[in-house]
């Protein structure tokens, strides 16, 4: 017998305790915070995310280039309170980002979760 009880069970016999504490009721809410790059992706018509997310796969960051230029066209991101052009030089910088770390492959994977976060985000804009 093991001298010390195991999670969840009593010292006599290896039965689970009893008189356990009942579940408090306590609501959580988890939000994800985004940083600028993230935030900077824009909501885009999901036949063009899905264009951008094709182009991602195969070319990194041109997917994401592309998607720097809807910002241009009125697509909306969640940086509200940021320029146009700050927005659309940020998704610029993430496009450079991807082709230059795309060698080690960091930047190709960045850019097919990239493509993926922009048909996740068209689709809940529809």
């Amino acid at each position: 017998m093991d001298p010390f009880p195991k999670e969840g069970e009593s010292a006599a016999g290896g039965e689970p305790s009893r008189g356990a504490a009942p579940s408090s009721g306590v609501v959580v809410q988890v939000r994800e915070k985004k940083g600028p790059l993230r935030a900077a992706i824009p909501y885009m018509p999901f036949p063009v995310a899905v264009i951008c997310l094709f182009l991602n796969t195969f070319v990194p960051g041109l997917g994401t280039f592309v998607s720097a230029f809807t910002v241009l066209c009125g697509a909306r991101t969640d940086l509200p309170d940021r320029h146009m052009c700050c927005v659309f030089w940020l998704n610029i910088a993430a496009a450079l980002i991807q082709i230059l770390t795309a060698i080690v492959m960091v930047g190709w994977i960045m850019s097919i979760f990239w493509g993926m976060d922009m048909v996740i985000l068209a689709s809940k804009y529809s």
